[in-house]
């Protein structure tokens, strides 16, 4: 398993440009303001936070740096905690977003993450509408030495899950993940039949899918909050996966997720391999941004 100190490495050299950006702030004097909220707004913190961020910093005694950090944490634990317990098991999660997010791979890394942790793990290819999608994920699936359940091109999706968790229940699997189609949000049809996924995986097994992750590109900041929204509102999302955290500059959209979207990012993406998958910490996160070190 990826040790803690290379993970938070990894988020350190991930957020490399953010910090650059906001280097300033490691003067002994107080910033430029309008400099800091350039600064902010460029990153994708997002013109709501960044006010929030500001006043709180303008308001606030002691050191500064001390200050960011503490108003950083302060927007991170907005997200209440809606999860289901993990205890239960086989316990399912449903993996969904847009196309292009990185959702299958991410998968795949998440699927090698919890096989590290000693969990039995089985994926289930319910993306029947990308003709490569299941081969791909085979793929993945094999590289990460988890269980595998897939179908025929063009079969129901719902049915696939029905299938597939009838698996997990037979072989004992502790974490079941289900990669989805990616769907524009605005395709009604489509974000319904994630409704119908739901329903039918609740049918299998208790209060199924017990986490809906939602994979974002951090490559497009602020602009993919529409559509988070749009999959919040028609499914019980429980958490996001910020994926391609290393290629780019927009990092602080993940305190835009927890602020205007009420969300919680659960996992970061910073880079192609199966253990380029990171477990999100908001301490780590704020001591990545602001550490000089």
């Amino acid at each position: 398993m990826t040790s803690h100190r290379s993970a938070t490495q990894r988020l350190r050299d991930s957020l490399k440009r953010i910090r650059e950006r906001l280097d300033f702030v490691h003067l002994e004097n107080e910033p430029d303001w309008d400099a800091l909220e350039e600064a902010l707004v460029l990153a994708d913190v997002g013109i709501p936070t960044t006010q929030r961020i500001l006043n709180n910093l303008r308001s606030g005694e002691g050191d500064y740096d001390s200050r960011l950090r503490e108003g950083l944490l302060s927007v991170l634990s907005e997200p209440v905690n809606t999860l289901t317990s993990m205890t239960i098991s086989p316990h399912v999660t449903l993996v969904v977003g847009v196309n292009g997010v990185g959702k299958t791979t991410t998968v795949a890394k998440l699927a090698y993450f919890l096989a590290e942790q000693g969990k039995k793990v089985l994926v289930v290819a319910a993306d029947t509408f990308r003709a490569a999608a299941q081969e791909q994920l085979a793929v993945w699936a094999e590289r990460a030495g988890v269980a595998f359940v897939s179908a025929e091109p063009g079969r129901d999706p719902a049915s696939i899950v029905h299938d597939g968790l009838g698996v997990a229940l037979a072989e004992g699997i502790d974490e079941v993940l289900v990669d989805t189609a990616g769907r524009l949000h605005t395709k009604r049809p489509l974000m319904d039949e994630l409704g119908k996924i739901e329903r039918v995986a609740s049918k299998v097994i208790r209060q199924a899918p017990h986490e809906t992750l939602l994979v974002m590109d951090a490559t497009v900041g602020t602009n993919g909050l529409s559509q988070a929204r749009e999959f919040a509102e028609a499914l019980r999302v429980t958490g996001i996966v910020l994926a391609k955290m290393d290629g780019t500059a927009k990092g602080g959209v993940v305190l835009a997720i927890a602020l205007e979207l009420g969300l919680a990012v659960r996992y970061t993406g910073v880079g192609e391999g199966l253990e380029d998958l990171i477990e999100f910490s908001p301490e780590t996160f704020a001591d990545a941004i602001l550490s000089s070190e």
